[in-house]
């Protein structure tokens, strides 16, 4: 009995470290993408730290990247960006590999 416990332990230890991996990729991934939307906007460096965090707060809002998204689209177009969704996501996209390669590397 005492192996399986083990076991056990070992695999809700390790899925709890995958789901901490995977919160800091997308906390990551967010302000990274959220660095591309200020750049796009023309943010000072200030404007664009602020921004980055309130990026990450809209993530909080729903399950999905939709929140994020949803943002993202609507401060670039009241800023005057023409972007499309696509964009939008296929920068996401990008950014979540490279937070991902980010996070690895500091391993």
């Amino acid at each position: 009995m005492d192996s399986f416990d083990e076991r056990r332990r070992g695999l809700e230890a390790g899925f709890v470290a995958d789901q901490e991996m995977m919160f800091r990729i997308t906390a990551r991934r967010n302000r990274l993408v959220a660095q591309w939307a200020a750049e796009r906007m023309k943010l000072t460096p200030a404007e664009t730290d602020a921004y980055a965090k309130a990026v990450v707060q809209a993530d909080f809002e729903e399950a999905s990247d939709e929140d994020v998204i949803r943002k993202l689209l609507g401060d670039l177009t009241a800023a005057g960006i023409d972007v499309e969704e696509a964009e939008v996501r296929r920068a996401l996209d990008e950014q979540q590999v490279e937070a991902r390669r980010q996070l690895m590397e500091s391993r």
